[in-house]
């Protein structure tokens, strides 16, 4: 049954994501934190999609860890499931992404609208220097910045490198990081097609307070808990 649940899935997102790319237009004379809550409508709904079309359900742990003031999230990258679920888990969050994605007919105009830290991956330091001079302005808005340290997803089991960028824009700023963990991979793999039931587990950790630290400290920091804690997250299915 993974198949066609998964086709209806598909066309059933198709269908929401030219809606919301509309919506997202309509919604420009409003506040960056409007517009979101107005564009994210898309990011819930494809949940509860996930849910009942899919049979992918989740839960999330460790939410007394979350501080009152705006944070930076590392987070495993697994799959397209937290890209979209995490905008919906927790306060608003600028994500930060790779400028290609901004092209994407529909997706990319939405995603536009959605304050995010749109970067030049191969420019290198230059990079780093997007990531902190758009996140602080970010911070300051009172968004969450959300960042994939390991750059691109990665499939279960495995590991991929942890670049510096989030730990960088939390040493220049002072903002706390929040290290997250989850299992999403395990039912909505990397590039592919047919999705299958399962519980996700979200995994969210003490905050890593970057006061003193430098930006390879604090990324040492939540590589080792989130690395550590993808060995202690029970199956999906």
């Amino acid at each position: 049954m993974s198949l066609p649940r998964s086709v209806v899935f598909a066309l059933l997102q198709t269908g929401l994501t030219i809606v919301f790319s509309v919506v997202a237009l309509f919604s420009l004379p409003f506040s960056a934190v409007t517009r979101y809550r107005l564009i994210t409508g898309y990011n819930h709904l494809v949940i509860w999609l996930a849910r009942w079309v899919l049979g992918i359900r989740y839960v999330v742990e460790g939410r007394e860890h979350l501080p009152q003031q705006p944070a930076i999230i590392l987070a495993k990258h697994q799959s397209a499931w937290e890209t979209v679920a995490f905008l919906c888990l927790f306060p608003p969050v600028s994500p930060v992404i790779k400028q290609e994605l901004l092209k994407v007919p529909f997706f990319g105009w939405a995603f536009r609208l959605l304050s995010p830290i749109a970067i030049d991956r191969s420019a290198g330091r230059e990079a780093l220097k997007q990531i902190v001079s758009q996140g602080r302005d970010k911070l300051a808005q009172g968004f969450w910045v959300l960042v994939f340290p390991e750059g691109t997803r990665v499939a279960p089991g495995e590991k991929g490198k942890y670049g510096i960028g989030g730990g960088w824009l939390a040493a220049e700023t002072g903002a706390p990081i929040v290290p997250i963990a989850h299992n999403a991979g395990e039912v909505w793999p990397k590039n592919a097609f047919v999705k299958r039931a399962g519980l996700v587990t979200v995994r969210i950790g003490p905050v890593i307070d970057s006061t003193g630290k430098s930006a390879a400290e604090l990324t040492r920091a939540a590589e080792a808990w989130i690395e550590t804690e993808m060995t202690r997250l029970p199956p999906a299915a």
